[in-house]
């Protein structure tokens, strides 16, 4: 499988603007992503997890333009990535699409399903003719499971997992090399679930197209990604191939994950030991000190509130954390009181 580094976020941090409380105070700023670095391969996918509010979705707006960039750049094939209306801008986003969450609420309700997917390729591909387009279109409507008869249909027609499929036609229909999947398959069932999971893998294998898969359910991800990234509070956590991510992880907020996800077998279940994380999650505007974790992890000393922890090799992961050698997998006694 080749190993081409596509896309990339050189150091990005996301910013979005908080009104002033009172009319005498400044403006504040909320700091959804800091400084985020990650590369997405070609024929590989990267599955990014955390708990809602952890700048996942922000970072995904991010790579395509979606977001603004408040810091740091967006490179494809080593290049920077341009936002603006100009033709080089446009051949360049062509390469990068999005998946949203929400199937239904992504597509134009006054639009049919053959002008939802066909209109990507108007706007980014205007060198196809019109009878070209109508080909691919059905072409990428059949290879999503739907049918040309199904082409004059509006969204509110189809189930969930339909509108999905054509959010992917819609997707893939410009041949992007680099595919952001924001929890594509969080609001269906299970059933379609896997459906909609064998088929982005399927046009993976077919394409080797670059995949960032987002979500919030360990099993999927697993079950879908090659490398595995956790995020906390806008930064990263933790990196590895999936299989060691799940079976040794290094952060204490990747242990803490995983140990919350239920066990299939009784025995298992029972004896789980589940790591139980001190407060909620801060505020993206008002961040702790030194490394972002220290206000929830168990295993927190007092130089994590000084310094910010280096991204840094440990094993066949990379991990933001000073103790990660020193954490075992026994979760500590908590504090009384």
């Amino acid at each position: 499988m080749t190993q081409t580094g596509v896309l990339t976020a050189d150091a990005v941090s996301v910013d979005y603007p908080l009104p002033a409380t009172w009319p005498w105070q400044a403006a504040g700023r909320l700091r959804a992503v800091h400084e985020a670095s990650l590369t997405l391969h070609a024929g590989q996918t990267l599955g990014l997890v955390g708990e809602s509010g952890c700048g996942k979705s922000s970072l995904a707006r991010a790579l395509t333009g979606l977001a603004p960039v408040t810091g740091g750049q967006v490179l494809l094939d080593g290049q920077p990535m341009r936002f603006d209306t100009s033709a080089r801008a446009r051949a360049l986003r062509a390469d990068v699409q999005m998946i949203f969450q929400d199937p239904l609420a992504s597509l134009d309700p006054r639009m049919t399903v053959a002008q939802i997917v066909a209109e990507p390729l108007a706007i980014l591909r205007p060198d196809i003719s019109r009878a070209a387009r109508r080909q691919r279109v059905v072409q990428m409507l059949e290879r999503v499971g739907l049918t040309q008869a199904q082409m004059g249909r509006y969204p509110h027609e189809f189930s969930g997992g339909q509108c999905q499929r054509v959010g992917i036609a819609r997707a893939l229909v410009v041949e992007p090399r680099v595919l952001i999947c924001d929890e594509p398959v969080s609001a269906l069932d299970v059933s379609i679930q896997a459906r909609i999971l064998a088929l982005l893998g399927e046009l993976q294998r077919e394409t080797n197209i670059a995949i960032l898969f987002i979500a919030h359910d360990l099993a999927v991800v697993r079950q879908i990604s090659d490398r595995v990234r956790v995020m906390y509070l806008g930064a990263p956590m933790e990196e590895a191939a999936a299989g060691e991510l799940f079976d040794q992880p290094r952060h204490p907020y990747t242990k803490a994950l995983l140990s919350a996800v239920p066990r299939p077998e009784l025995a298992a279940e029972r004896a789980r030991q589940r790591i139980r994380l001190n407060s909620e999650l801060p505020s993206p505007a008002n961040p702790p000190s030194g490394c972002v974790f220290r206000t929830r992890c168990p295993w927190a000393r007092p130089d994590c509130a000084r310094e910010v922890p280096d991204w840094r090799r440990l094993g066949g992961s990379y991990v933001a954390c000073h103790h990660a050698e020193a954490i075992d997998s026994t979760p500590p006694a908590p504090a009384s009181g």
